[in-house]
């Protein structure tokens, strides 16, 4: 089977999302949180650090810039980023959502899509994405291990999240995720401190303490590719033996063929 990251056509693409249960906050608490990510994110790297207001419907109104960030132009975002039916009420359970692009060269766009104070029950709502560039001078910079252990810190310390991840879209497909609590195993894996403790795991994985709040898992110091059979063997091995430990549902992806 040929896959995206072998076609020489299509490249393979990396992205980082962060995932939460219900957290009911308001929009000041959420533009608090954004906020610490934009300062986090502009410290990893120069293209991470202009960002600017996504209108609704898109591509129209103004440019709004949200750097160096602005806590009562972020808390307008957020308040004004409440789902509702046209002219109904708002549906403040489902949360506030704002999205994001960077002001990097076109083919180095960046978008992060972020969804805070959602309460709904027996949902995973809350989310911060954020898209990976997969050409250019920036992709090489920032898909590497250390650049994205660096971005998954960020949403770890910033979102306060359930589980984090930084992985290949190709991978995702092929990973043995069950249902929406269970975490994705991606390149950088970000599992809070109240899922369990991280068993000890085999080389080259490597383990890093988020503060008091969790651990992220970097599987492989180089870049994480489906192309490459031992990456996605370890990541199985990986993902079993989290399984093994409560921390994840499943055993994990069976190799490309």
């Amino acid at each position: 089977m040929t896959t995206p990251a072998d076609s020489g056509t299509y490249p393979e693409t990396y992205y980082a999302g962060a995932y939460w249960g219900p957290r009911r906050e308001s929009p000041e608490a959420c533009a608090q949180r954004a906020a610490a990510f934009f300062n986090m994110l502009a410290a990893c790297d120069p293209l991470l650090g202009s960002w600017n207001k996504i209108p609704k419907p898109r591509g129209k109104g103004r440019k709004t810039p949200l750097m160096p960030p602005d806590l009562p132009t972020l808390t307008e975002a957020f308040r004004r980023g409440v789902n509702r039916e046209p002219g109904g009420p708002a549906f403040e359970q489902l949360g506030l959502r704002v999205s994001a692009y960077n002001d990097g060269p076109p083919k180095e766009m960046v978008i992060v899509n972020m969804t805070c104070g959602s309460y709904e029950q027996n949902s995973t709502a809350n989310v911060c994405v954020l898209s990976i560039p997969s050409k250019g001078a920036s992709a090489e910079r920032m898909l590497t291990a250390s650049m994205l252990t660096n971005v998954t810190r960020s949403m770890a310390l910033a979102w306060e999240p359930d589980w984090a991840v930084a992985m290949s879209e190709t991978y995702r497909a092929m990973d043995g995720r069950q249902g929406k609590d269970d975490p994705w195993l991606g390149w950088v894996t970000y599992l809070a401190r109240d899922r369990g403790t991280v068993p000890p795991l085999p080389a080259p994985v490597r383990i890093e303490p988020v503060e008091d709040r969790g651990s992220l898992i970097i599987l492989t110091p180089e870049r994480f590719t489906v192309a490459n059979p031992e990456h996605v063997a370890l990541a199985r091995q990986v993902r079993e033996l989290l399984a093994q430990a409560g921390l994840m549902r499943t055993a994990g992806a069976n190799p490309p063929g």
